[in-house]
């Protein structure tokens, strides 16, 4: 009778991992991208040295409403389908999209769906688990994980392929994003305010830098923070001061348990969620219907299982010494409605607002 030594062991799994190739993952830098932004937070930085509060303005103003192109647009109604839009929002959210240049819907909403699948994993495009800067921006420098293209391949994406304005935009992104955000807002700051072309140039790309940073925000700062009244147990947490200045984004602990709830968050203040105010007033139009949010009870159940005990739900709880009865099976891994891990359970707590048959 005979026993594996210990060397006997190492020995054989050098030969398993030699058979079947296994190789650890190493970071490659795209030096092409890094070369890009770089010469894109040069020419904004820049900007500041040729000073023009009018083109500033004009050129801060005009990115702020392509803003909502990818919180109201990308992120929740392609991605997360929390609500429905006519084709003449669809329209307007497609153009707002473009100015915003942060890949076409159909690549954006693959990647948003991966992060949520499989959140601060190396099938999450952004992992905040490989720090700050890696899910700041990081991951744009280099070449993503294999299982973000393993898992993301597996990402249900036809409603989205089905959609012919999506399709548009994705066939001829590159000259949509020269004309619509660079040729259009240059060519008015020349005509409105007689700047140079660089001068213009300089301030769009200021513009795309403080777009691109404010949607970062919520890959980095969102998944380091501590106050997570909905799930204690995820990186993803919420904050008044990114919910704010990132068009209500910032409520990340509420959206990765709730992600199909339109307004990402339970706050009724458009003031610390932009993005609110925006859907409600096509609401008001009859252009945006069938608003999904997360029923009271469902919230509370949440809450009381597996929350941090900063809610005000937790905190009367404790206080009073309630029961509640909180049983509730649902998913944590569910990029939104229509994704096949939802639960019964999930699917009974969603309370839809302004349904098109009114």
């Amino acid at each position: 009778m005979s026993s594996f030594s210990s060397n006997d062991t190492l020995g054989l799994t050098k030969n398993v991992n030699s058979l079947f190739h296994i190789k650890p993952f190493k970071t490659e830098i795209v030096w092409r991208n890094v070369i890009i932004f770089t010469i894109i937070h040069y020419l904004a930085l820049n900007a500041f040295t040729m000073w023009d509060f009018r083109v500033f303005a004009f050129h801060y103003i005009y990115g702020w409403v392509g803003a909502f192109g990818i919180s109201a647009g990308a992120h929740r109604l392609w991605c997360h389908r929390s609500y429905k839009a006519n084709k003449k929002l669809e329209l307007l959210l497609l153009y707002l999209n473009t100015i915003a240049v942060q890949n076409s819907v159909i690549e954006w909403v693959r990647d948003h769906r991966v992060h949520h699948k499989h959140s601060d994993t190396d099938a999450d495009p952004h992992n905040s688990k490989r720090g700050f800067f890696f899910s700041h921006m990081g991951w744009l420098l280099c070449k993503k994980h294999p299982d973000v293209k393993k898992f993301g391949s597996k990402i249900d994406m036809s409603d989205l392929m089905n959609n012919p304005l999506l399709r548009f935009q994705h066939k001829y992104y590159i000259p949509l994003i020269l004309l619509i955000s660079q040729i259009i807002p240059i060519a008015c700051t020349i005509y409105l305010f007689n700047t140079t072309v660089y001068t213009s140039f300089c301030f769009s790309m200021n513009r795309y830098f403080m777009s691109l940073h404010r949607t970062w925000f919520t890959n980095s700062f969102a998944h380091i923070g501590t106050w997570k009244p909905y799930d204690k147990n995820i990186a993803s947490s919420d904050s008044k001061f990114f919910g704010t200045i990132c068009f209500g984004e910032g409520w990340h602990n509420f959206h990765h348990v709730f992600p199909w709830d339109y307004k990402v968050s339970e706050l009724p203040l458009y003031r610390y969620n932009f993005t609110i105010a925006f859907i409600d007033f096509f609401v008001w139009l009859g252009w945006a219907t069938d608003l999904k949010v997360a029923s009271d009870d469902m919230i509370r159940k949440r809450v009381l299982r597996t929350g941090d005990g900063s809610h005000p739900y937790s905190i009367e709880a404790a206080k009073n010494k309630i029961e509640f009865d909180i049983a509730q099976n649902v998913s944590s891994l569910c990029w939104g409605l229509g994704d096949n891990d939802m639960t019964e359970d999930e699917m009974n707590g969603i309370k839809t607002l302004h349904p098109k048959s009114q």
